[in-house]
């Protein structure tokens, strides 16, 4: 799959070799299905294969109706509409494997790729978007305007995209364990101060900023082989690890998405109520 198919994602180079990968479906507020995941997966391969790409910034595309920089969205999660398939070819529908919810091979793709990867969170950011920026991520940037939520447990499903590898390591388990157990609106502030970002910037400036760190990891201002290795040295024995992780995550969802708790959590959310669960 080309950079020139996707419809979800827009990939653009630079002529420093910054790529930025724009999540583009503004009337969903950029919320992640299967296809979305798909041009992610192939995202990451070209640019860790294009030997003129040097680094990627990962954001939010804009809503073109909106001006308002508080209501603007990174990611919104999972997109399980079946409008997300429409008018897909065949070929690229045989390589979406909807067994894998927990988005396995994208993630670890990310995770494997040894050049520099930003977040510029420019708005909301639930569940699967959050875990998204830990996996591709090498710094995170929030805009003020930045806001984050893990919903899973409010959904009755459980947690995706090696959540529950990622924050167990970054937070300890029982702060991992409180913020899925227990979803709540993380601020950009407070995200910062769990560690699981790692700086707020003024909306206005965040790609200007998020551009010049990477400035700093490519030629000609910085050693992007040092930098590659020392990623490799960080990731690579991780990588058994968070794949088990991600086929339990698996396993979960399969379990807890075919339960009435989900259908419940799915109603409520849609309704704007309280969900009221049965346990089965």
């Amino acid at each position: 799959m080309e950079p020139k198919e996707f419809r979800d994602i827009v990939y653009s180079k630079d002529e420093t070799g910054i790529v930025t990968l724009t999540l583009n479906t503004p009337a969903r507020k950029n919320a992640l299905s299967a296809v979305t995941f798909l041009e992610i997966f192939y995202a990451a391969e070209h640019f860790q294969a294009d030997d003129s790409a040097h680094a990627m910034i990962l954001t939010g595309g804009k809503d073109p109706k909106s001006d308002d920089p508080g209501k603007e969205a990174f990611s919104s999660g999972g997109y399980f509409a079946p409008d997300a398939f429409e008018g897909l070819p065949p070929e690229i529908l045989a390589e979406i494997d909807m067994s894998d919810i927990a988005q396995k091979r994208a993630t670890l793709k990310l995770f494997a790729c040894d050049k520099p990867v930003f977040a510029a969170v420019n708005g909301l950011a639930i569940g699967g978007a959050v875990t998204l920026c830990l996996a591709a991520a090498d710094q995170i940037y929030l805009s003020e305007h930045a806001w984050l939520e893990l919903p899973f447990a409010k959904l009755g499903i459980a947690a995706e995209l090696g959540s529950t590898f990622f924050l167990p390591r970054l937070l300890g388990f029982q702060k991992a364990k409180e913020l899925l157990f227990f979803p709540q609106r993380i601020s950009a502030s407070e995200a910062v101060e769990l560690g699981i970002a790692n700086k707020v910037i003024p909306h206005a400036e965040l790609l200007s900023h998020t551009r010049e760190q990477a400035l700093q990891l490519i030629p000609p201002r910085g050693p992007a082989l040092s930098f590659r290795e020392m990623k490799r040295c960080l990731h690579q024995p991780h990588m058994d690890a968070l794949g088990q992780a991600l086929d339990q995550e698996n396993a979960a969802l399969a379990k807890t998405i075919a339960t009435e708790d989900f259908v419940e959590g799915m109603a409520a959310r849609l309704e704007r109520r309280t969900p009221v669960f049965k346990g089965r």
